[in-house]
């Protein structure tokens, strides 16, 4: 995460969250609860640890009863809502985070908070730990909430057992064997909401990232049934698909041996960091039928030992038609970005169709 992000936790947003407080909380201290927020290490703080820390000393003025605490938390969220005031908001994740760190012991009052809070900002990270303690009564919960009225708490069953949630911590179980989960996905792959489809597709993704057949196996079950469900399973296999690999390409019908592609041109061949690469190249389909060609590119990025890191772009997929033959030019930027970095050298670019890299040339990257 940036940390950019962290000056969200401001002292505007403690001012405003302190407003509530007051309302809500009996022992609540705005001059003492200031004070804490702003100790001498608060600067040094990145975006997790100034959460947690707003957690930490929210800690400090709530009863020491845990279901006690659960029902404030609740006042202190309707109170937000009365203010129209960070619903939604990343800020107040320090809420799901105070549950994860005060309430892991307390399964029952903790569900109770998790499914009230995650209608108001999102508790996707704060279940994990619960997912790890309570393993299959976990489950069996988030099994329930794939069924509730409200989509967030839909949504947060099946983002919450992601194996592989970025910036979340891991489900090795489920990462192993992701079966026990495929109920979940069952209740929601043809939900009304698409925020919650697409978090089912993003589910299977992170699935097929180690368990490939198993994938394979959903997409041929839930082909044709409805429109939105051979959505999600497109996007769901999306990682299969740039890695073309052979039975998500035959499901899909896209076969590269009848596409040609020729006059393969990087325009830049020397292309400064901070800048962009341009290449261009012909495309042809050779067949007298119309066909569905995904076309990409992949980018071999040298990595600081000299070796390759592949990246696959997304250019299109569409049909052409009988003898059809089309030009297509791009660019790929260099400018430096917080998530890559790049070192100067010979690079690669390769053009790949329906799976199969077709043609690769050499460029050099300079400062």
């Amino acid at each position: 995460m940036s940390s950019l992000l962290k000056n969200i936790y401001s002292p505007v947003f403690y001012q405003g969250l302190s407003e509530v407080l007051i309302q809500t909380l009996p022992s609540f201290d705005h001059k003492k609860f200031m004070m804490e927020i702003f100790d001498e290490d608060f600067e040094n703080k990145e975006l997790k640890a100034r959460m947690r820390h707003t957690a930490k000393v929210l800690h400090q003025f709530l009863p020491a009863d845990y279901g006690e605490r659960v029902d404030l938390l609740v006042e202190v969220v309707q109170a937000l809502r009365v203010a129209r005031q960070g619903e939604d908001s990343l800020a107040y994740m320090f809420l799901p985070d105070y549950i994860e760190t005060y309430g892991i012991d307390d399964f029952e009052n903790s569900m109770r908070a998790i499914v009230y809070l995650t209608q108001f900002v999102s508790c996707e990270f704060a279940v994990r730990p619960f997912m790890l303690k309570y393993g299959e009564r976990m489950l069996s919960q988030m099994t329930a909430w794939s069924l509730h009225e409200n989509h967030k708490v839909r949504r947060l069953a099946t983002e919450g057992t992601r194996p592989r949630l970025p910036w979340a911590m891991a489900l090795p179980e489920l990462k192993r064997d992701p079966r026990p989960v495929l109920p979940l996905l069952e209740n929601l792959k043809n939900d009304p909401s698409e925020w919650v489809r697409r978090s089912v597709a993003n589910h299977l993704n992170d699935i097929a990232k180690d368990h490939p057949a198993l994938v394979i196996e959903i997409a041929k079950q839930w082909k044709g049934k409805h429109k939105e469900t051979d959505a999600i399973i497109k996007h769901g296999c999306r990682t299969l698909l740039k890695q073309g690999h052979v039975e998500i390409l035959k499901h899909y019908g896209l076969d590269s041996e009848h596409v040609h592609v020729g006059n393969f041109q990087i325009s830049t061949p020397v292309t400064q960091i901070g800048g962009d690469l341009h290449f261009s190249f012909d495309l042809f389909n050779a067949l007298q039928e119309t066909q569905t060609i995904r076309l990409e590119y992949g980018l071999y990025y040298k990595r600081q030992n000299g070796s390759w890191s592949k990246k696959v772009f997304k250019i299109s997929e569409k049909s052409y038609a009988a003898k059809e033959e089309v030009k297509v030019s791009r660019k790929q930027s260099f400018k430096l970005i917080t998530t890559r970095k790049f070192y100067p050298g010979i690079q690669q670019l390769s053009i790949i169709v329906n799976g199969v890299e077709k043609v690769l040339k050499e460029f050099e990257l300079l400062y």
